[in-house]
């Protein structure tokens, strides 16, 4: 991996609205350029909007959705990779070649490649399908680069596949923080007037995006996910009112060691920035901790044990007890 300067966004899309979406991708990519960024992650269906989908029939879903090649997103993010010399990430809602949709993550390069992950662990809407395979693939600037889009990060498997196909940098788009989460020691909502009152109050905002609905409660996990496999980590973040919750924004970048290189709790539309030195990596504690599976004793990680379901049913249901859901 060559030295590489990333940078995480998080900015308040409008649902349904791919103009001014696609603008606020250009604006703030165009500011990234200015501090040196090779590589820039956006939000997870940060270009359609996220949160509505769910009240969306099958029919308002296929309208909003697209294809990769030669849809409008696509287009205008290779038009912009090109133009800024800079990959750039970014979340729409995908019509597949056989008319399925996916939750998927559009990743346009400067040299005209593009890479597409489609969300493992698909729950926004029951119209969409969850994809089936990894991502992993290297960017022009000199990295190996892998996508898991929000939930996909929960599953540690999903984190450890990624390094083991030789990813070196993970994005980690999501829409998330804020939820009203079936457990009840997970996030939880934001009173929606603290955020009309950002700029007058940006003290209370704020201390609610610091505090166990966001970044308290990322950091009870986001950081093992870097330290384990050795991994940067791109986390990027919706912010503001999505529907009827508030997302939390919380953009950071983290280290291999699970160290915090740069993070924001702005109220708002942000951007973070961090330089990414490779020298670091190969003696990382994760990297070193890879060298010491036992593969042949992981056999069951495979196998069904029949207390797995629907990631809908798992991130919807409220349940009795313990639950994970987020």
């Amino acid at each position: 991996m060559n030295p590489i300067t990333v940078a995480a966004v998080q900015f308040n899309h409008r649902p349904g609205d791919k103009t001014f979406n696609l603008g606020r991708v250009e604006s703030l990519t165009a500011e990234a350029k200015a501090k040196g960024v090779d590589l820039i992650a956006f939000p997870e269906m940060c270009l359609t909007g996220y949160w509505h989908v769910r009240n969306l029939s099958a029919e308002q879903c296929r309208k909003l959705a697209e294809p990769i090649r030669g849809g409008r997103c696509t287009d205008a993010l290779l038009e912009l990779a090109a133009r800024q010399d800079m990959t750039i990430g970014a979340g729409l809602i995908e019509l597949g070649d056989d008319g399925r949709l996916f939750n998927s993550y559009v990743v346009a390069m400067p040299d005209g490649e593009v890479a597409v992950h489609r969300k493992l662990h698909c729950f926004i809407s029951e119209h969409l399908d969850s994809g089936d395979d990894y991502t992993v693939f290297d960017i022009p600037q000199g990295a190996t680069v892998g996508v898991l889009i929000c939930y996909d990060n929960n599953i540690g498997e999903n984190v450890r596949m990624n390094a083991l196909l030789g990813a070196e940098i993970l994005l980690a788009p999501h829409q998330t923080g804020g939820c009203n989460s079936p457990s009840p020691h997970c996030m939880g909502v934001i009173d929606p007037q603290l955020w009309e009152q950002r700029e007058t109050n940006p003290e209370a905002i704020e201390a609610e995006f610091r505090g166990p609905k966001g970044r308290e409660w990322l950091r009870r996990w986001l950081p093992a996910r870097a330290h384990d496999n050795g991994l940067f980590v791109v986390f990027s973040n919706g912010v503001g009112v999505d529907d009827d919750e508030v997302r939390t924004g919380n953009s950071m970048i983290l280290g291999p060691y699970g160290e915090t290189l740069a993070e924001t709790w702005k109220a708002g539309d942000d951007i973070v920035v961090a330089r990414l030195d490779p020298s670091i990596q190969a003696t990382s504690t994760g990297r070193r901790w890879l060298k010491s599976r036992r593969p042949e004793l992981y056999g069951p990680l495979a196998e069904r044990t029949g207390i797995e379901q629907d990631t809908r049913v798992v991130r919807f249901e409220k349940v009795d007890g313990a639950h994970s859901g987020t």
